[in-house]
């Protein structure tokens, strides 16, 4: 992983848990937020991911009802779907996925 994970201790809690979703699966910035400790953040969750190490799986974190990001690296919601893809991940045409069936939670 990346030497530079510049950020507070919940930017660092959020790099340690996005790390550890596996390949398939994916997680919420709410769900994140909340198991980082602060449940109201999933906004804060987006800008660590925006600016955050690129090597870590950000393909893997969507919003609550399984949309994609608009501001995800520099192609927006095709480039998360080619991701997304390339992770074994099935995206619909309107660049969502079935949070419900894929949304992982650590032990």
């Amino acid at each position: 992983m990346s030497s530079d994970r510049s950020g507070g201790e919940f930017a660092q809690a959020v790099y340690e848990l996005v790390e550890r979703i596996p390949r398939g699966r994916v997680m919420t910035y709410g769900q994140i937020a909340a198991l980082c400790g602060s449940p109201r953040s999933a906004r804060i969750v987006g800008q660590v991911a925006h600016w955050g190490p690129p090597e870590l799986p950000w393909q893997r974190v969507v919003n609550k009802s399984g949309g994609l990001a608009g501001g995800y690296t520099t192609g927006g919601r095709e480039a998360h779907k080619r991701d997304l893809e390339a992770d074994g991940v099935g995206v619909s045409d309107e660049y969502t996925v079935d949070v419900k069936a894929l949304l992982w939670w650590p032990e």
